[in-house]
C-alpha cells in the first residue's frame, strides 16, 4: 500500500498563480511586512509566549498586506479566496496526522510506554562516557516525547547537576544535551516540527522521516565520536547518581519491556508503508489497551474513579487522548516530563498551520511566491544554490524572527514552488527545513528557543553553542549532501 500524501501528489493540482504584472518590490512587501512584526512582536512583546496566538494573528495580518497587494494589481478577493481554500485542503491530512500524535502521546505516557523508554535510558550512563551518554539519553528521551524542550526542562537539568559534579564544564554537558534532544526531536513523529516541515513542503510524514535519515544519522555520529573525544581528554570523577530519579519512575509506573511491544508495531507498519493515519491510529489504541493492562491504577487516577470498571477506563484513555494529561511522581524534576497535551496539546500548532496556509494562499493568489521563486532562481541557477538559500533563509529568519516555527513556515511557503520547478521531490526542501531550521534555533540567544534552553538549563547560550555540535553541524551537512548529489531525490517526469 502507498503512503498517504497530505497534498496532491501532482504538482499540476495546485494552483499558483503567477502576476505578471508583480514586480519582485512587490511581491516582498508582504514578507518584509510580515518579518517586521514578527521580530517586534516575539522580541519585545511576547516572547516564548507569541505561539499561544499573537504570532497566527500577525500571520492573518501579513496575508492582510498581501491582500492589499493584490487587489492594487487587480486581483479578485475571490481568487485570493479560492487559493486560501486550496491551501488548508492541501494539508488536511498534516491537520489529522497533529491531532493523531496528540492522541498517541497520552496513551503513550499513561501506558508507561514513554516513562519505561526513560528509566532504561538513564541507566546506561557511566562516568568515563558521561557527554556521549547525555547524547543518547536525551536522544532516546526526545524521541519518545517529540520535544527537546520538555527533555532539557526534566532529565537536562539533572544531567547538568551531574555534570557540574563531575567537574564537567557546564557548557560541554548542556551541549550534549541540546545536540541529543534536537536529535530525538527531529526524528519524532510525535514532534510538531517534524510534522510542520513536510506540511509546508507538501510531503509525507514518514517519508519525510526516513529521508531525514540521510543527513541526520551522519551528523549525531559525527556528533558523538566528537563528545568521545573530548570524554577520554578530560578528567571526570565522582558519580552519576540517578537512583532516585529511577525509583521516582518505578514508583509510579509499571515498568516492563513488554510495553515496547506497541513501538514496535507501529514501526512495523511504517516499514510495511502503512498509511500514516492507520498506524497512529492503531498505535493510539494499542497505547490505551497496554495502559489498562499495565497501568489501571493511573487510569484510574485520569478518570477520578476509586475502581476499573468498562466505564472508568474508557474515560481514563479518553481524557488521556483529548486533554490535558500530568502523572504525578515523588520527583518534582521528573513531573513536567510526564505530562501530555493529548489532541488539545496540538491545537496551537495547527492554528499556526491553518493561519500560514493563509498567508501562503494569498501570496500564491496574487503570484508573490511565483515571483519571488523566479528570482531565487536566477540568483541560484544551480541545485545547490536552491539548498543554500534555503539553508541561508531557514538560519537568517531564526535570528530576524527569533521563532523556529517561522523559519520552517516562511522559507517552506516560499520555496516549494522553486523546488518543484527544479524537479526536486518535496523530502529535500522539508529536510532541509529542518536540518538549518528546527535545530539552528537554539543557538541564536534572542529566538525563543536559546532563550528557553539557556534559561532552563542555566547556562549562557554563547557558552553551549560550541559544544551543541550535532545543531551547527546539520546544515553543513544538508549542504554537503547537496554539493555532491547524495541522496538527493527528484520528482518523477511528468
Amino acid at each position: 500500500m502507498k503512503s498517504q500524501n497530505i497534498t496532491p501528489s501532482n504538482p499540476q493540482d495546485e494552483h499558483i498563480v503567477n502576476n505578471k504584472e508583480l514586480s519582485i518590490w512587490e511581491a516582498l512587501i508582504p514578507v518584509i511586512a510580515l518579518v517586521i512584526m514578527l521580530f517586534f512582536n516575539v522580541k519585545y512583546v511576547f516572547g516564548d509566549n507569541a505561539l499561544n496566538g499573537s504570532n497566527q494573528l500577525i500571520l492573518l495580518l501579513g496575508a492582510a498586506v498581501a491582500t492589499i497587494v493584490g487587489i492594487y494589481n487587480r486581483v479578485s478577493f475571490n481568487q485570493m479566496m479560492e487559493e486560501v481554500a486550496e491551501n488548508i485542503k492541501s494539508v488536511t491530512g498534516a491537520l489529522l496526522i497533529l491531532l493523531f500524535v496528540g492522541s498517541l502521546a497520552g496513551t503513550w505516557l499513561i501506558s508507561g510506554i514513554i516513562p519505561s523508554m526513560i528509566y532504561y535510558g538513564l541507566q546506561v550512563l557511566s562516568p568515563e562516557i558521561f557527554l556521549p551518554a547525555c547524547v543518547v539519553i536525551c536522544a532516546i528521551i526526545s524521541i519518545a516525547t517529540g520535544s527537546s524542550w520538555t527533555t532539557s526542562a526534566t532529565v537536562g537539568i539533572a544531567l547538568v547537576g551531574i555534570g557540574n559534579a563531575l567537574g564537567i564544564h557546564a557548557g560541554m554537558t548542556a551541549g550534549a544535551v541540546i545536540s541529543g534532544a534536537y536529535f530525538g526531536d527531529k526524528m519524532s513523529p510525535l514532534s510538531d516540527t517534524t510534522n510542520l516541515a513536510p506540511a509546508m513542503a507538501g510531503g509525507e510524514l514518514f517519508s519525510h522521516i526516513k529521508y531525514m535519515t540521510y543527513t541526520t544519522i551522519p551528523s549525531i555520529v559525527v556528533t558523538l565520536i566528537i563528545f568521545v573525544i573530548i570524554s577520554l581528554s578530560i578528567d571526570v570523577s565522582g558519580n552519576t547518581d540517578t537512583s532516585v530519579m529511577l525509583a521516582s519512575i518505578k514508583s509510579s509506573f509499571n515498568i516492563t519491556p513488554w510495553v515496547f511491544i506497541v513501538p514496535v508495531a507501529v514501526i512495523y507498519m511504517i516499514v510495511k508503508k502503512t498509511p500514516p493515519l492507520i498506524a497512529l491510529l492503531i498505535g493510539t489504541l494499542l497505547g490505551a489497551v497496554f495502559a489498562i493492562i499495565f497501568q489501571p491504577e493511573i487510569v484510574k487516577q485520569i478518570a477520578g474513579a476509586n475502581e476499573l470498571t468498562f466505564l472508568t477506563a474508557y474515560k481514563g484513555v479518553m481524557m488521556a487522548m483529548t486533554e490535558d494529561t500530568a502523572i504525578a511522581t515523588t520527583s518534582n524534576e521528573l513531573n513536567d516530563l510526564f505530562s501530555s497535551g493529548g489532541m488539545a496539546g496540538m491545537l496551537g500548532t495547527i492554528w499556526l498551520i491553518v493561519c500560514a496556509m493563509v498567508f501562503g494562499g494569498v501570496m500564491d493568489a496574487i503570484g508573490a511566491l511565483s515571483r519571488i521563486s523566479k528570482s531565487v532562481l536566477n540568483l541560484f541557477d544551480s541545485i545547490f544554490g536552491l539548498f543554500a538559500s534555503t539553508v541561508i533563509s531557514c538560519v537568517g529568519l531564526n535570528a530576524i524572527a527569533s521563532d523556529q516555527y517561522l523559519a520552517i513556515v516562511i522559507p517552506g511557503r516560499m520555496y516549494k514552488k522553486a523546488f518543484e520547478d527544479k524537479g526536486l521531490a518535496p523530502e529535500n526542501l522539508s529536510r532541509t527545513l529542518e536540518d538549518s531550521g528546527t535545530v539552528t534555533s537554539v543557538l541564536v540567544p534572542w529566538n525563543t528557543c536559546g532563550a528557553y534552553q539557556s534559561s532552563v538549563l542555566g547556562v549562557d547560550t554563547l557558552h553551549y553553542a560550541g559544544y551543541a555540535i550535532f545543531n551547527w553541524l546539520s546544515p553543513f551537512t544538508t549542504l554537503l549532501f547537496a554539493a555532491f548529489r547524495i541522496k538527493i531525490k527528484m520528482l518523477k517526469e511528468k
